[in-house]
């Protein structure tokens, strides 16, 4: 089963995406949903940059090693390939992210992850699909989706059992 049973898009953005391939809090909740052959999982395309920026982080860091690294990196690039569902940016998209920065309290990226949320939940209700489910690791971020009317998780409040 899903980690949210009645939904079958979730947006990662990457403070929670990362989860999958470096071992942390909710990690194993973010591999449980990321396993799931019927849900979608999906993401900006700027999310790939963050997410490899913080294997590199981690890696300088001393938190990974290069092998750790390499894998990590490797399965990244796979999943971008065979998995997940890109959503791409245009200058609409930075619009509203430019709005939603106005709105609530963003990063830069944040807003666009938000953005990004907001449009692909657009078009699959309007496809009368379910809403999606947006999941970050980052409180601020969460704020605001959920003011925006979103469902949202933070893989955090789900440690190991």
């Amino acid at each position: 089963m899903s980690p949210v049973d009645d939904v079958s898009t979730g947006y990662f953005d990457s403070s929670a995406l990362v989860k999958r391939y470096i071992d942390e809090v909710g990690s194993s909740w973010v591999q449980n949903w990321c396993n799931q052959p019927m849900y979608t999982v999906a993401i900006a395309e700027i999310g790939f940059v963050e997410i490899a920026a913080a294997f590199a982080r981690k890696l300088r860091g001393g938190y990974i090693t290069q092998q750790a690294y390499q894998v990590a990196r490797a399965d990244l690039d796979n999943d971008i390939q065979n998995q997940y569902a890109a959503v791409s940016l245009d200058r609409l998209l930075i619009n509203v992210a430019i709005e939603l920065t106005a709105r609530h309290q963003l990063r830069g990226y944040d807003a666009v992850h938000l953005a990004s949320a907001l449009r692909l939940n657009q078009a699959l209700t309007s496809a009368k699909l379910p809403s999606l489910h947006f999941i970050s690791a980052d409180n601020d971020l969460l704020a605001a989706a959920e003011a925006e009317g979103l469902l949202t998780d933070n893989p955090n409040d789900h440690p190991p059992k």
